[in-house]
């Protein structure tokens, strides 16, 4: 069996990496919602302000899956934590020790950046990743739910009277109130 080799991810995979976005909404039978494009997915990983990091996995020069992670924060630790947002094995090379191999270096990675969380979460009728996850130490939580606010609902949560935060054109400034 070829070994799987990690690499991180750059702008010349980005082609890649859609389509892999796009494999997995089809396997969570979420396909409607993998609207973005390959051009947005390269200005929101390699642009001025990275959102997230990408782990490759290949095997034989073939991409095999991949992790997308990025920073949180925990208030109750006080400290810093990664968020899986995907992991994705291609069919033809599950059960090879791919998906082990990129939990295990982004848990690294958490370790190595002092993170005090490393989650994720898991659609409830995936039991092959809930066994997965579990064999590999980790906790389903039974009592959270993830919470989402998106298009038409997001656009008028942000309109709501008080949404608008303090911005330095309507702050005053140290000499007093405002002119007017």
């Amino acid at each position: 069996m070829e070994p799987v080799v990690l690499r991180v991810a750059g702008p010349g995979d980005v082609a890649a990496l859609h389509r892999l976005i796009g494999e997995l909404a089809d396997y969570e039978r979420l396909a409607h919602l993998h609207t973005g494009t390959a051009a947005e997915l390269g200005a929101a990983l390699f642009g001025g302000t990275p959102a997230a990091e990408v782990l490759l996995a290949e095997v034989g020069g073939e991409i095999a899956g991949f992790a997308l992670f990025f920073p949180t924060f925990s208030t109750f630790l006080a400290r810093r934590g990664l968020w899986l947002e995907d992991l994705y094995v291609r069919p033809a090379f599950r059960a090879r020790g791919v998906g082990t191999r990129l939990l295990h270096a982004v848990a690294a990675i958490a370790v190595e950046r002092r993170c005090g969380r490393f989650e994720w979460s898991v659609l409830d009728w995936n039991a092959p990743a809930i066994g997965f996850y579990e064999r590999l130490g980790a906790t389903v939580m039974p009592d959270w739910r993830i919470a989402r606010v998106t298009g038409e609902a997001l656009a008028r949560l942000a309109l709501a009277p008080g949404a608008r935060t303090a911005t330095n054109e309507d702050t005053p400034d140290d000499d007093g109130p405002p002119p007017g």
